[in-house]
């Protein structure tokens, strides 16, 4: 599949804000995260900020981006619509979240619920993001039960890596942000590296012979192109990206999105609050760029079945 920049921006940055949106309404609740009414405001501003960003990229990739108020109508029956109400919706509790911290406090009743409501509402709209690739049946890679599971891991480190930065940045000592952190990133690499095994070496959905209906009478063949020169087809779904440099960006976004950022989360823990401020930051803003490079490839690497009747094989690609 065609790895659109606006669409990868949109998993990416959006997962991040309702990852530490999540956090917030949870470590509130626990009363741990520090009790300034600005702090409070400022991280659900970033969180925000973050999901807003993807949100806007999204329209980017659309034809027609001032009809993107109609991807909320079918809600019903799609989840891209489950999306796009989920993430509106999300919206007031995390905002009557940042208003009641400020002004009355954040233990007090309505803060507390009101965070948690908008850390289910932030998981909720990762959730239905995730189903709108794991539900397409025509792209293997993606109707897989680990993406779920996957998205959710993912929004949940970067959200605690991004609170661990805001918590720093405050003057407090982050030492339960960041260890969320490390155990969630550690969570996400075992999950991640079990769905590229998976999708390495799993069969094909479809072949060109049960594609065509022709395989009864023995291996089939493309005599030519359908198209004699590129069309939407080939453009969006017709990407491939070869196995060596497939298994090099892995590599690649293994070390930046997982193992660089949970070496500076452990080191801003020990650190002092003063270097915590430093490494912390980075850690967060190192991760995004890795977990980047891993939505990258996980568009990258998905192949349609209608690629079958342009010469794919349907086979799997697994790097070497």
């Amino acid at each position: 599949m065609n790895p659109a920049f606006s669409v990868i921006v949109l998993t990416v940055a959006s997962g991040a804000g309702y990852g530490m949106l999540a956090w917030l309404g949870v470590l509130n609740a626990l009363r741990l995260l520090p009790a300034s009414p600005w702090f409070g405001v400022a991280a659900l501003l970033v969180s925000l900020a973050l999901s807003a960003v993807g949100l806007c990229a999204s329209t980017l990739h659309l034809g027609h981006p001032e009809r993107a108020w109609r991807a909320v109508s079918q809600w019903r029956s799609s989840w891209l619509s489950r999306e796009g109400v989920m993430a509106l919706l999300t919206n007031l509790p995390a905002l009557g979240f940042a208003a009641a911290w400020f002004f009355a406090g954040r233990a007090i009743g309505v803060t507390v619920v009101l965070g948690l409501l908008a850390a289910a509402c932030g998981l909720a709209t990762v959730a239905c993001q995730a189903m709108i690739y794991a539900t397409l049946r025509p792209i293997r890679q993606w109707c897989n039960p680990l993406v779920l599971p996957n998205l959710l891991l993912l929004a949940l480190f970067s959200g605690a890596a991004w609170l661990a930065a805001a918590v720093a940045l405050a003057g407090d000592p982050p030492r339960i942000e960041a260890v969320l952190g490390v155990v969630f990133g550690i969570g996400a690499v075992l999950v991640k590296l079990a769905y590229w095994r998976r999708i390495d070496a799993a069969p094909p959905v479809a072949t060109i012979e049960s594609a065509t209906g022709l395989g009864w009478i023995g291996p089939v063949r493309s005599l030519e192109a359908p198209h004699t020169e590129e069309n939407y087809l080939l453009r969006e779904m017709g990407y491939a990206i070869a196995r060596k440099h497939a298994a090099r960006l892995r590599q690649i976004a293994l070390a930046l999105g997982f193992a660089l950022p949970v070496v500076l989360l452990l080191a801003g823990i020990a650190a002092g609050v003063t270097l915590g401020s430093i490494l912390l930051p980075i850690a967060a803003l190192v991760g995004l760029l890795g977990i980047y490079l891993e939505r990258w490839l996980f568009f990258a690497q998905a192949t349609h079945t209608v690629t079958l009747y342009y010469g794919s094989d349907g086979r799997a690609r697994a790097p070497s």
